[in-house]
C-alpha cells in the first residue's frame, strides 16, 4: 500500500489513466469489430466504409500511447488486406 502522499497521488493518476486508456482500447475494438463484421457479411462497400471510420481511431489509439504505432499499423494493413480481398 501506498505511504507517502506522491505515492498516494500517483495510485489515483494511474487509476484515471488505466480508466482513460480502457475506454480508449474498447472504442478501438469496438470499430475493428464492425470492419470484421462487414467483411463477413460480405459487403465491400460496408467493410471499405467501416476500416474508414477505423483507421482513425486505430491510429488515434497509437497516437496516445494505448497501443505500439506498429501494432496499430499491422491491424490497419490486415483489415485493408482483407476488405481487398473481397473484390
Amino acid at each position: 500500500m501506498a505511504n507517502t502522499r506522491s505515492a498516494k497521488k500517483m495510485v489515483r493518476k494511474i487509476a484515471r489513466r488505466t480508466e482513460v486508456n480502457t475506454a480508449r482500447r474498447s472504442r478501438m475494438r469496438t470499430y475493428i469489430r464492425k470492419v470484421e463484421e462487414a467483411i463477413a457479411s460480405g459487403d465491400q462497400k460496408a467493410a471499405a466504409e467501416a476500416l474508414k471510420e477505423a483507421q482513425p481511431e486505430i491510429m488515434r489509439a497509437a497516437g496516445k500511447g494505448v497501443i505500439h504505432k506498429n501494432t496499430s499499423a499491422r491491424k490497419i494493413s490486415r483489415l485493408s488486406a482483407r476488405v481487398k480481398a473481397m473484390g
